[in-house]
């Protein structure tokens, strides 16, 4: 049976344990990673039990090396760069990193970039697939909903991630490469730490954090 003729109940678990997965990441950022700052383990491992009772394999979920989207995506990643340091110069807000903090910084932010990404489109696009076949851009508003709630109470960021996830939810549904979305997520992310000062961003603190002082 295919995920477009699944049954009903099928298509409604899948949508409560998406929900059920959301309330844990929001109770980890609001509460437990204060307490019990371990616990995002539990967390990872109910999804990743998820995808083991589906049988996804790495390459299903979007874990591939083949290009795909590449080149057609590149280039407007690559004016998205050019154009946020531009932006900085022009209004003096640059934060002020040595070269040395630049590049790992970037390379963190790669990484960290390819697991929001694979949570988003990896885990919740494929979700709300489940929950409502035959619908994309249902699905697509659902994980962008979903992307923006993570990054609240930071007004700035969930104004970005709602628009993003919601692109980057259509690249992942094309091309399902997250190795591109992750790259991409990194490098504009971190350009858009090094451009937006903290009086805007809060130091992209998110959940409690984001009132104490940046």
């Amino acid at each position: 049976m295919s995920s477009s003729e699944q049954a009903p109940g099928v298509q409604w678990r899948a949508g409560a344990e998406a929900a059920l997965v959301l309330s844990l990441i929001l109770f980890y950022i609001w509460w437990l990673r204060f307490r019990f700052p371990y616990s995002w383990i539990l967390i990872l491992g109910l999804v990743a039990a998820s995808h083991v009772i589906r049988g996804e394999t790495f390459g299903a979920l979007g874990f591939q090396q083949v290009s795909y989207g590449f080149a057609r995506l590149a280039p407007a990643v690559a004016l998205i760069a050019a154009v946020l340091p531009a932006i900085g110069l022009i209004l003096h807000t640059m934060r002020e990193v040595s070269w040395q903090g630049a590049v790992s910084s970037l390379v963190l932010y790669c990484f960290w970039g390819l697991f929001q990404q694979y949570v988003l489109n990896g885990y919740f696009v494929n979700r709300f697939s489940e929950f409502l076949p035959r619908r994309p851009q249902a699905v697509r508003a659902l994980a962008s909903v979903c992307f923006s709630l993570a990054h609240a109470p930071n007004w700035f960021l969930m104004a970005i991630a709602l628009p993003g996830g919601y692109f980057c939810a259509g690249i992942y549904l094309k091309y399902r490469n997250l190795y591109f979305l992750g790259t991409a997520h990194g490098i504009i992310g971190f350009l858009i730490y090094l451009v937006t000062p903290d009086s805007i961003s809060h130091h992209l603190y998110v959940g409690p954090k984001w009132f104490s002082k940046p």
